[in-house]
């Protein structure tokens, strides 16, 4: 599922390709076509996210929200002069035409039309984002130390924390040599300050970079990538792999119907 980072990275795409200008918005699989229809041929005011969730925001109040879930995704392409649109391949939710590119989404678990008011409705179920300079980690901070639920769990759930997804929740434990288990109300708010702080810099590299990149420069060598074309992880999905740092296997296990990475010697 993509994380926090990729949102904000299209939201900020989105912005550069459509912003302040009519869009032509469509559905050519045809699940989204009274959507579509509300708000095509609107000015895209603005772009914005929170966590995992996308908003397009449209004169006149309608937002469009998408939510991409395990599946979902955009692709674009740039418009010739000619405007000749490509044949959509596969089950294309929503096209979107702007002055110079177009975007095809597909496969998103929500994509809907809501008005400006339900987006405060939207982000009232979650925590603070790393990525919002209007973040309170204070807020993710009271949610944690009054529960004894895993640290693992808590990092993954988006009523704490939005945006946190499976490869920053096990990257970031590791990097601070947290134990996964451990109760909520055992980490102390030294330790979760210093987790927020590092967070909020790795998933501001992820915006830059379009990868979530993690391990340091002393590390980042010997066995490969998890899959080619991405950065070296510490533990994700490395199960039964050496440590980079101390050769211990990283083990796996389900929790609360994810996979959990860990180091069990550094992580304790």
């Amino acid at each position: 599922m993509p994380e926090g980072h990729t949102l904000h990275r299209l939201a900020r795409q989105h912005q550069r390709r459509f912003g302040r200008a009519p869009v032509i918005v469509s559905s050519p699989q045809g699940r989204f076509v009274d959507g579509a229809a509300a708000v095509n041929g609107h000015v895209f005011k603005k772009a914005s996210a929170w966590g995992k969730h996308l908003f397009h925001h449209y004169q006149g109040g309608r937002v469009v929200h998408v939510h991409l879930g395990l599946y979902g995704t955009f692709t674009e392409w740039p418009l010739p002069d000619d405007r000749t649109q490509p044949i959509p391949v596969g089950q294309v939710r929503m096209r979107m035409l702007g002055a110079e590119y177009g975007t095809d989404l597909r496969g998103p678990t929500v994509c809907e039309v809501i008005e400006e008011p339900d987006v405060a409705d939207v982000v009232a179920r979650l925590g603070p984002d790393p990525l919002r300079s209007d973040a309170d980690p204070e807020l993710a901070w009271r949610r944690i130390s009054k529960s004894r639920r895993p640290i693992g769990a808590l990092l993954m759930d988006q009523t704490v924390i939005a945006g946190v997804g499976n490869v920053y929740r096990s990257e970031l434990l590791f990097r601070h040599r947290t134990d996964p288990f451990r109760p909520g109300t055992t980490v102390t708010s030294d330790e979760f300050a210093e987790m927020w702080t590092d967070l909020v810099a790795l998933m501001k590299v992820g915006v830059r970079r379009g990868k979530i990149v993690v391990v340091a420069p002393e590390h980042d060598h010997g066995a490969p990538s998890y899959r080619e074309g991405r950065p070296r992880t510490y533990v994700y999905r490395r199960a039964g792999d050496p440590c980079r740092v101390c050769a211990t296997p990283i083990r796996t296990v389900e929790l609360e119907g994810r996979n959990l990475f860990w180091c069990p010697a550094c992580q304790t």
